[in-house]
């Protein structure tokens, strides 16, 4: 079993955010601050969401718990694929689950479609969004402790899919307002 602090992960996730925007910044030969004030929000929607699934809401004796990586003796204990089972019929703090589920992710159906242009329709955002979150779903796998579970993917992808909807309708409205930035695009 390994521990890892909050702390070190933020401080990884860091790190390797740096080198990756140097590298492309040094391979693209291109540099914005408009465009890393953007990609900014991606780092703070990961990191924000990082800390809260991955070391949990609760604090132990004031402290962000450690995450603990490792395998549970049995799996199956870490799995739940039958949707909405596991939020009504397991524990009393499940109105707090959905809320912060769809909370947590509706930034990033926003801020994805914002910085990334390939994600130029609802569609693609909301995939992209979901396949964020089945990823943070099958790392949990290996984390003592938390579990993967189908409705934390079915709630996630109802945050971006409020996210993206939000942003969207914004650009809706901006170009039925300003014909000019219609043809722009």
């Amino acid at each position: 079993m390994i521990e890892i602090k909050y702390f070190q992960l933020f401080l990884f996730i860091t790190v390797l955010w740096i080198i990756t925007r140097f590298v492309v910044t040094v391979k693209t030969r291109t540099f914005s601050i408009k465009r890393e004030i953007q990609l900014l929000l991606v780092y703070v929607c990961i990191v924000v969401i990082f800390r809260f699934v991955y070391f949990g809401f609760h604090l132990e004796n004031g402290k962000i718990p450690t995450l603990k990586v490792g395998f549970e003796d049995d799996i199956h204990d870490m799995i739940s694929i039958i949707p909405f089972y596991f939020i009504v019929d397991r524990y009393e703090g499940w109105k707090m689950n959905i809320i912060g589920n769809i909370t947590m992710f509706i930034p990033v159906g926003i801020v994805w479609p914002i910085c990334f242009c390939r994600l130029n329709t609802i569609k693609e955002s909301i995939l992209a969004g979901a396949g964020f979150s089945m990823f943070i779903e099958v790392t949990q796998l290996f984390c003592l402790g938390r579990h993967t579970d189908v409705d934390d993917l079915i709630l996630n992808t109802t945050g971006v899919a409020i996210g993206v909807c939000i942003i969207f309708l914004i650009r809706r409205k901006q170009t039925k307002v300003d014909p000019a930035k219609r043809n722009n695009r």
